[in-house]
């Protein structure tokens, strides 16, 4: 009796333990079943097809339904990033216009888990950039208990052309495919994530640079209503002025006008007739056409996809009303401003900011060349990122029912002295330090890996609950006019004061004074009709 006692309490403790480590291996999804690989309590389902390949004459086109497959898919790889120019900051093994997959990291134990969502939307100047970069492994986000999805979208030309024969043949507007793929991608995480352990009403979408600037476009998009209930924004923010004009100070996504006028010049640059003859050009080709047009793809105010002036639709309440939490870094201008004069900052400003640039030139100092360097980088920063991502706090705060939080990531490294570049953060966000840029080699530093406990803890508490707070965190207050206060990351971390207001401000009058300048010359506020509700 001893011995049978002995055996059966061995089994159950048997059976306990492999209840204990069992997870969500294998999993039937739109078109068909997949088996994921398990490292780490984590198990990574990779190169997950969520539409057709967007080839041939789907070229231009909105993503369309998947095509199935037979068998179990093993999803042990990720799929070809989408096609692009090589670049040192975004090295891609694989390319190809077949891309169209995502990726998902999932510790749940069982498909009943519901834990909250996290969808990556990778930057890249919507020019580059992959769900394969290691820098974006989900798996220490997992960890800490959410479901991570990463999406890829279409790139340059093939994601972002806009054409009036493409205008024509939807019957609505041309040039956002890339961030149609990012809404078909929300759409399967709804129609698919509960297989995985998720909670498709608890989804936060999140991204970095064009990927942040993505998600704020997504947040007024009527096409991507109830697909997030969340948004997160590193260096990233689209509330500047329609670009309507090459040289116009803080100008982000073209209108359709300028944008369809670029597309007709690309074509024309290829030797391509019409769209038809486009359409059956290698796709090599298309891409190696943007090196001497100098053409810049990005998405486009097409009164559909994206309704209009982004500032306007939020100040009109026409926007998809969730919790957000948005910064910038204290050096992004680093990575794209070498060195400037005090004539050609002058010049620079003078040239962009019209009747704001008196102002701007007050608010930045430049009487020397190293000053004026200075001031180049910090208006990069501020015009680009900062600006767009506090006017979005402030409007968010004054318009919306969720809760804003601001950031400021300010960690500095010997390589980076005065500040952070541009998306230092993100090995910090993910927990993949030493695979980023500005971070340095060698083993991440204590404090280093603290400082990634804590932003990985705070970013995953907001996905959980709209709220980045939670026990055992300092304090993050959330962000209104009457309290500015935003989240430091840095060698002290903390809640601290605006920076950089007095610049912020003078910004804010230039784009008032240029929103004003678009309202007397249309009669109206420059927002298209209709809108996210």
């Amino acid at each position: 009796m001893k011995r049978f006692l002995g055996a059966l309490l061995a089994a159950i403790a048997a059976l306990g333990s492999v209840a204990a480590v069992s997870q969500v291996r294998e999993v039937e999804v739109t078109g068909g079943r997949l088996a994921g690989t398990e490292s780490g309590g984590v198990v990574a389902f990779k190169g997950i097809p969520f539409a057709a390949p967007p080839v041939g004459e789907l070229r231009w086109k909105a993503p369309q339904p998947v095509r199935p497959w037979s068998g179990v898919k093993q999803a042990a790889s990720f799929g070809p990033a989408c096609m692009q120019a090589s670049s040192p900051y975004s090295p891609v093994a694989s390319m190809g216009e077949d891309c169209l997959y995502l990726n998902v990291w999932t510790p749940a134990k069982t498909a009943a888990e519901k834990l909250p969502v996290m969808v990556w939307i990778y930057g890249g100047a919507f020019a580059g950039g992959a769900t394969s970069l290691p820098t974006y492994d989900g798996t220490r986000l997992a960890q800490k208990g959410v479901v991570l999805v990463s999406v890829a979208y279409r790139l340059g030309p093939f994601g972002f052309l806009a054409h009036p024969d493409l205008t024509k043949e939807s019957g609505k507007g041309s040039g956002n495919y890339g961030l149609l793929d990012q809404i078909e991608g929300l759409k399967w995480v709804k129609q698919n994530i509960a297989k995985f352990g998720g909670d498709p009403s608890r989804v936060t979408v999140f991204g970095e640079s064009a990927g942040g600037i993505a998600v704020s476009m997504l947040t007024v998009s009527p096409y991507a209503k109830g697909l997030f209930q969340r948004a997160i924004s590193e260096s990233g923010g689209n509330l500047g002025i329609p670009r309507t004009e090459a040289n116009e100070g803080g100008a982000s996504a073209s209108t359709l006008e300028v944008a369809e006028a670029a597309g007709k010049q690309f074509l024309a640059t290829l030797g391509a007739a019409d769209i038809a003859a486009a359409r059956k050009l290698p796709a090599d080709k298309v891409l190696a056409a943007v090196g001497p047009s100098r053409a810049r793809f990005w998405p486009v105010f097409d009164g559909d996809v994206l309704p209009g002036d982004e500032y306007a639709l939020y100040e009109a309440g026409r926007f998809n009303d969730t919790p957000i939490l948005v910064g910038t870094n204290s050096d992004e201008g680093n990575l794209f401003v070498r060195s400037s004069t005090t004539s050609q900052f002058e010049a620079q400003v003078r040239n962009g900011y019209g009747e704001g640039a008196g102002a701007i030139l007050a608010a930045y100092p430049h009487a020397t060349d190293a000053e004026a360097t200075r001031a180049a980088k910090d208006l990069f920063r501020d015009a680009t990122f900062a600006w767009p991502t506090w006017a979005w706090a402030r409007l968010q705060s004054q318009h919306g029912k969720g809760k804003a939080f601001l950031y400021y990531f300010d960690h500095r490294t010997p390589q980076s002295p005065n500040g952070a570049n541009h998306a230092a953060e993100l090995g910090f966000v993910f927990g993949t330090l030493g695979s980023g840029p500005g971070q340095g080699a060698g083993a991440p530093a204590p404090a280093d890996r603290a400082l990634s406990e804590l932003m990985m803890s705070y970013w995953t508490s907001f996905a959980k609950t709209g709220d980045p707070n939670a026990k055992g965190l300092a304090k993050w207050p959330a962000f209104s006019a009457s309290d500015p206060r935003v989240m430091y990351f840095g060698e002290q971390s903390g809640a601290k004061p605006l920076p950089n207001a007095k610049q912020l401000e003078a910004l804010d009058k230039y784009f008032e004074w240029r929103r004003g300048e678009a309202d007397e010359g249309a009669g109206r506020h420059p927002s298209a009709a209709g809108g996210a509700q």
